[in-house]
């Protein structure tokens, strides 16, 4: 079995960002306690988990001023909560199962509601700009979507934008929708444009790709 990113660092580290998690804000000596360390070894360790992004710190007291030095409690970034796992597809692929799975209407129907969403909010970005703006401001929504995407031009003057990531992997798996919906999607944000999928994640690729051909002058 694969190793999970948390179980990969060292022992000390991993106890400090169990202890947050379990416990949530702690200071330095109360890690220490907790952990039967000293409190200088506690505090090197909280600095390389702060440097790495996995923790921040704050004042016990919020904004209050505090006389003489002002003691710090430590808790997981964005980054740290992100090493324990989150079952959000699992628990959407469940619920779209009870609105009659892959071949229901009303999964058919979520779906769309999804993808104009997206267009919606994508035309606003992408009008008043150059087609080649345009697709580098599509491949930034879907980074921001957490795809993970760029966009590259090819020599023949059109584009390859690439999600390295599916944000969405685990719906995807399960249901066929996500995947035309965000061809759709990439399609109505550039119309006129030829969008072609080249590359694809459900059929054992390790990207999704599309080569994006400009619309005729």
């Amino acid at each position: 079995m694969t190793e999970t990113p948390l179980a990969t660092l060292p022992t000390t580290r991993r106890a400090i960002l169990n202890l947050l998690k379990r416990e949530g804000p702690q200071s330095a000596a109360q890690v220490a306690t907790a952990l039967l360390l000293t409190p200088a070894a506690v505090r090197m360790q909280l600095v390389h988990l702060e440097e790495d992004g996995l923790l921040e710190h704050r004042d016990e007291d919020g904004d209050t001023p505090r006389r003489g030095r002002p003691t710090h409690v430590y808790v997981l970034s964005a980054a740290g909560e992100a090493l324990y796992p989150k079952r959000y597809g699992d628990l959407t692929t469940e619920l779209l199962g009870y609105l009659g799975g892959p071949d229901g209407a009303q999964v058919d129907a979520l779906f769309e509601q999804r993808r104009q969403r997206r267009v919606e909010g994508a035309r606003p970005r992408l009008s008043n700009l150059s087609f080649d703006e345009q697709v580098q401001a599509l491949a930034a929504i879907l980074d921001e979507d957490g795809y993970l995407a760029d966009a590259e031009r090819l020599p023949d003057g059109s584009w390859r934008i690439t999600e390295h990531n599916c944000a969405i992997l685990t719906v995807a798996h399960g249901f066929s929708q996500a995947c035309s919906s965000e061809l759709s999607f990439i399609r109505d944000a550039l119309p006129g444009a030829k969008v072609e999928r080249v590359a694809h994640l459900m059929d054992g690729a390790h990207v999704c790709a599309y080569v994006v051909t400009p619309p005729p002058q």
